[in-house]
This record gives C-alpha cells, sequence and structure tokens, in this order.
C-alpha cells in the first residue's frame, strides 16, 4: 500500500499542532534537545529507524516550528502560509526513504504522544528529602544493614559491587535534591537531569553490572527507599 500524500499530510498537521503546543514553554531549539532524551530512542527501537534517520527526522522537526512560528508571527520570507510550509515538509520527510510502514508508525507515534503524553524517565527527576540531612558514612550504613543482602540476591551480585551501588545511589540522591531547587521552567533542570542519569550508568557499568543488572538496580531503588513516606516525585 502507497501511503502517499494524505499520511504524510496527517503525519505534519500533527507534528505542527503539537509544535504549536509547546511552544508557549520551549524554544523550537529546546524540543529538538528533548526529542534526542526522549523520542529518538523510541523511534529507533520501535520501529528500526536508524540514528542517522531519527536524527533528520528531529532536524526536520526543529526546522518546521521555527518556520511555523515565523509564519504565525508574518515574518517568514519563504513560505506564506501553513499550507505552503506542509508541502515542503511532506517533500523533506519523502527525502528521508523511509518504507510506508516506517511512515505510518511514525504517524501513529505522534499522534499517541499527542493524545496519551507518556513521562520521558530520562528527564523525570525523582528524589528522597530524606537525604538531605544524611552523610554518605550514615546512609552507608542504613542501606547496607536493610538492603544489603536482599540486592546482592535479586541481581546476582558480589558484596563489592552491592557497595558500590549504594554509593552511587547516595550520589544520585544528593545531586536530585540539588536539582529540584532549580525552577522546573528553567531549561537546565532537564540538561542537569539527563546529566545525573548518566553518571549513574557510567557508576554502575565501572562496578561491572551488566545492562539487565543495571535496569533491575534502578528499578530496586524505585521501589524501596530508607524513607518511603518521605519520598517525592516530580
Amino acid at each position: 500500500m502507497n501511503i502517499g500524500s494524505t499520511l504524510l499530510a496527517s503525519i505534519l498537521t500533527l507534528l505542527l499542532l503539537n509544535n504549536v503546543a509547546i511552544a508557549q514553554n520551549r524554544t523550537p531549539e529546546e524540543q529538538r534537545e528533548l526529542f534526542g532524551y526522549c523520542d529518538k530512542q523510541a523511534l529507533m527501537k520501535q520501529f528500526n529507524i536508524a540514528e542517522e534517520v531519527a536524527n533528520k527526522i528531529g532536524d526536520i522537526d526543529l526546522w518546521a516550528a521555527k518556520e511555523l512560528i515565523s509564519i504565525e508571527n508574518n515574518t517568514n520570507e519563504v513560505y506564506a502560509t501553513k499550507g505552503e510550509l506542509d508541502k515542503e515538509v511532506i517533500k523533506r520527510y519523502k527525502a528521508l526513504k523511509l518504507s510506508d510502514q516506517q511512515l505510518k508508525s511514525l504517524a501513529d507515534f505522534k499522534k499517541n504522544r499527542e493524545e496519551h503524553p507518556a513521562p520521558c524517565e530520562a528527564i523525570t527527576l525523582s528524589y528522597n528529602k530524606a537525604y538531605d540531612s544524611l552523610s554518605l558514612a550514615r546512609a552507608l550504613q542504613l542501606m547496607k544493614t536493610k538492603y544489603r543482602k536482599s540486592l546482592i540476591d535479586k541481581l546476582g551480585i558480589n558484596g563489592r559491587q552491592a557497595d558500590m551501588i549504594f554509593e552511587t545511589e547516595f550520589y544520585k540522591q544528593k545531586e536530585a535534591l540539588s536539582i529540584s531547587a532549580i525552577p522546573e521552567t528553567d531549561f537546565t533542570r532537564i540538561r542537569k537531569t539527563v546529566a545525573m542519569y548518566q553518571v549513574r550508568e557510567n557508576r554502575h557499568k565501572a562496578a561491572g553490572l551488566t545492562d539487565d543488572q543495571i535496569v533491575g538496580s534502578n528499578l530496586f531503588f524505585s521501589q524501596n527507599q530508607l524513607y518511603p513516606e518521605q519520598v517525592v516525585n516530580k
């Protein structure tokens, strides 16, 4: 089945409507950065889209968002109407040489994102206020007493690795508390959150954890905290 211009136009409409709504809070450049943190990986994994193509999709999103804003401000020197912009974006999507199924999947993905927005783990900040007053020594003492055996059994790791995981969790909680002081409207908060999770992953890898063990460790601490009643998620 040839999807053709009709489906591509629907893809574009969804894209531009989404960008219009989001542009009130984030610049097109910030939206492009968010794409790299969140939707890019989903596109690559779910729809078998190469990273290079995913990056180009993000670039088209950025370009279209900027052009649409200038059209609405009557400052666009190339496109007078959204319809004219639609045609150009359709050409750019076609130039990516995606299969009909990939184009359909992309349209469905964008529609689902708009109708059922889901939190992006890479930028979701979670923290435990109890760590604000905890020293590293005290936190490690509490975590080892309460969780060391269960963590070792659950992940199939040794004691040294468990202790390194506890130190990493302490770092994550302290850093998250620091980041939480940044206003949610400040994009620096998102960048620092992404960087924090990357440091956590790097430390887990340095401890010799496999990918599955890293996922298991993160899940463990999402379900087990020193003072669960004081955990705040944002």
